[in-house]
């Protein structure tokens, strides 16, 4: 079962909006190219993300104009519309001030509404988004207007089965299962030609006059090799907001759930509630009460016999995170290996 759906009034627009989770603090989630507030749930990857965020938050989810239970819109849109969809949502909510948690060209209607509604933002948290989706004299990171060309050509049939994100990287290849998910996701956010308008107004977003005025603390969270927005775009935000803190992680997936969503997870939630955070200092820096939550989820499971497959299927997350996870572990609890780990699991406490 998925939050009720409710609506807010931006203009004389419904913006379909879900509210999960105990607060403070307020987490609005401004979504990236195209959502379903209700789809998101449904595909576990994506539900394990939001999950997450709603276990330190108040998390507020909404679908922008024209995309998933919105309302759909014809003509171009402006920005500043895009923009107040946040405060109508606000609005709706009862919510005053919030956290807002921009992802791709999210980010960018999150830097909007902070400098036009600077009361009601506590923080921003943009991650893999930019000031400027095009490259421009000054400005060399993003898609060039060939590559843009080239992606509106190839768009209509490819939203359709999902091979649009790689058309600009056809060698990287994506695991079917995934694709099919992010397929059917898409197709229900939003139609191929509200889709392909969407990826026409987002090349013309330029708020990069709007850096140098942004007022609240600011954290940038950006993958290493991004395969849609350049990391350069990142590093730029961050150098032109006034005391933002960088964070870059390696991956390359830019859909935030997908790759190490732990550690993107675990950033924003120090950076917005850094009071749920458990402290790992002193005598708590070894044994069993070292380990984070999801590294006892990944130990559990390792003695109870299971795979790194079967693990890495069962939390939704790579084999290689699993790994990662695991090796973590071995370290906390003094152990070289799973054997001994399973062999050490009851005097360990485990």
């Amino acid at each position: 079962m998925f939050p009720d759906t409710r609506y807010a009034k931006s203009g004389d627009l419904n913006i379909a909006f879900q509210m999960v989770g105990e607060g403070p603090p307020d987490l609005v989630a401004v979504p990236g190219f195209v959502s379903h507030v209700e789809a998101g749930w449904e595909w576990p990857y994506l539900s394990r993300y939001l999950h997450r965020l709603a276990t330190f938050s108040r998390l507020v989810v909404f679908d922008k104009r024209g995309t998933g239970l919105s309302d759909p819109v014809t003509g171009s849109v402006r920005f500043e519309e895009r923009v107040d969809d946040i405060r109508a949502v606000m609005d709706a909510c009862g919510l005053e001030r919030a956290h807002l948690l921009g992802t791709s060209e999210g980010g960018a209607m999150s830097i909007g509404f902070a400098t036009t509604y600077p009361d009601r933002v506590r923080s921003l948290v943009l991650y893999g988004s930019y000031a400027r989706r095009v490259q421009a004299p000054g400005h060399p990171w993003g898609a060039t207007p060939e590559e843009l060309e080239y992606f509106r050509s190839s768009f209509d049939e490819a939203w359709a089965t999902g091979v649009w994100w790689d058309i600009l990287h056809p060698e990287r290849e994506t695991d079917p299962a995934t694709r099919e998910a992010w397929a059917r996701y898409l197709r229900v956010s939003a139609s191929p030609g509200m889709a392909k308008a969407l990826l026409t107004q987002n090349a013309q977003i330029d708020v990069r006059p709007l850096l140098a005025r942004v007022a609240v603390p600011t954290l940038v969270i950006h993958r290493t090799d991004d395969r849609w927005i350049d990391v350069g775009s990142g590093r730029y935000l961050a150098e032109q907001i006034p005391g933002a803190r960088f964070v870059e992680l390696p991956g390359s997936d830019h859909r935030p759930w997908l790759d190490d969503a732990d550690a993107v997870l675990d950033a924003i939630q120090a950076f917005v509630a850094p009071e749920a955070v458990r402290p790992r200092s002193g005598s708590a820096a070894m044994g069993v009460d070292a380990l984070s939550r999801r590294e006892r989820e990944v130990v559990d499971l390792a003695v109870a016999g299971e795979s790194t497959a079967h693990i890495a299927a069962h939390l939704f997350l790579s084999e290689r995170t699993i790994e990662t996870h695991l090796a973590n572990a071995y370290t906390k609890l003094g152990v070289h290996s799973r054997l001994e780990l399973v062999r050490r699991a009851g005097e360990l406490g485990i």
